[in-house]
């Protein structure tokens, strides 16, 4: 993930900030420092600082209950938007997919509760923190108690793939089919997302402006998603990665530097790299492995030393559902193809998921009808 960088892993779990996350603490200076002068400034960076760290248990409360039923979670990654749990898949199981999205806005309301406790039990006069922007203790933990109870209202509107709307197509799916139900959760939640952006407009609440087009462009790839996996399963066979991967790509050589390797990365065209010599497969190097190597045995180590030993390559005929499940399972984002021991270039997840959408808007008779579809 070029975009992003880690900065802790809990259960396995890698949290990553986006390599734009520092706009919003520049932007919580300029606006809070606006109302309180340097003083709001520090309270702004402060608080939105200890806003994410509730967001990231909010992501965590629905990453833990994937778990609990076995899915695996790819990620966490915190933008300025909020926080985004990324899971191979969400359960298709109406009631776990029902606990999973409900678990997140749970967190909020538990530390909601227990903060409003000890703000009654040790008699806490709190601030209203949308006026009171003096770097405080008060200030500060009155900002946490309200956005804690906002964000477990605001995640719970039923704009799908927001938890609202989440909640909304699991309810939908245990009365009616799990492709109907995401279609009329979308369609909801493309609704929400356009009076969302109307009011961003009016107000000039930028941020939310980014919100309704996630919300608008996410459900509307899940729907996708969802389409083609429907359509998989009704035409009794998979897609293969022979309709999805590139020939194109770059190939490093046994004898190639970490140095050498690193250049090509910082290129920006491609962050993981077969390994082959006359077109004979050797290895695979991921983005996180060659910057790991480069650490440990420096820069002009040969690029065995980054070579995973836990990447299998795919081939051709690997059904396209298999090779996500291995991304997933080894947290990257492409695979090696080859065959009979001769590299045919690579698979990205970013391709599949293109190929998904491209695949799920081919002509369907089966296509649900959607009551107020927009």
């Amino acid at each position: 993930m070029g975009s992003s960088f880690k900065l802790l892993t809990v259960r396995g779990i890698d949290i990553r900030l986006h390599i734009t996350f520092p706009f919003i603490l520049l932007w919580a200076a300029f606006v809070y420092g606006q109302m309180g002068g340097m003083s709001g400034a520090l309270f702004g960076v402060v608080a939105i600082s200890l806003l994410f760290v509730l967001v990231t248990l909010h992501e965590l409360g629905h990453s833990f209950a994937a778990l609990h039923y076995g899915v695996p979670v790819r990620r966490i990654v915190l933008l300025p938007i909020g926080g985004m749990a990324q899971l191979e898949q969400m359960p298709e199981k109406p009631i776990q997919e029902f606990v999973v999205a409900l678990a997140g806005p749970a967190v909020n309301v538990i530390l909601a509760l227990i903060m409003g406790g000890i703000a009654l039990g040790f008699g806490l006069p709190l601030v209203n923190p949308l006026t009171n922007t003096t770097l405080s203790f008060l200030s500060i933990f009155s900002y946490l108690l309200l956005y804690n109870v906002i964000l477990a209202l605001f995640n719970m509107l039923p704009a799908f793939p927001m938890d609202g709307g989440r909640v909304l197509r699991a309810l939908l799916a245990m009365v009616t089919s799990y492709e109907r139900a995401t279609a009329v959760a979308v369609n909801v939640g493309r609704v929400m997302a356009v009076l969302l952006a109307f009011y961003s407009l009016r107000s000039g609440a930028v941020f939310t402006l980014f919100i309704a087009m996630f919300i608008f462009f996410a459900g509307t790839q899940e729907l996708a998603m969802v389409k083609w996996r429907q359509q998989v399963r009704r035409s009794g066979h998979g897609y293969t990665v022979r309709q999805v991967f590139s020939s194109q790509v770059g190939v490093l050589g046994p004898y190639d530097s970490l140095r050498q390797a690193l250049r090509e990365q910082m290129r920006g065209w491609q962050s993981d790299f077969p390994v082959a010599e006359e077109d004979r497969y050797i290895g695979f190097v991921t983005e996180s492995g060659l910057v790991r190597a480069a650490n440990l045995y420096g820069p002009d180590a040969l690029i065995y030393a980054a070579m995973s030993p836990d990447v299998r390559p795919v081939s051709p005929q690997t059904d396209l559902l298999d090779v996500q499940r291995q991304m997933a399972r080894l947290k990257i984002g492409a695979l090696p193809v080859v065959e009979y021991g001769r590299l045919l270039g690579m698979i990205t997840y970013r391709q599949i998921q293109e190929f998904i959408h491209t695949a799920a808007t081919w002509p369907n008779n089966d296509a649900p009808r959607v009551v107020g579809a927009s």
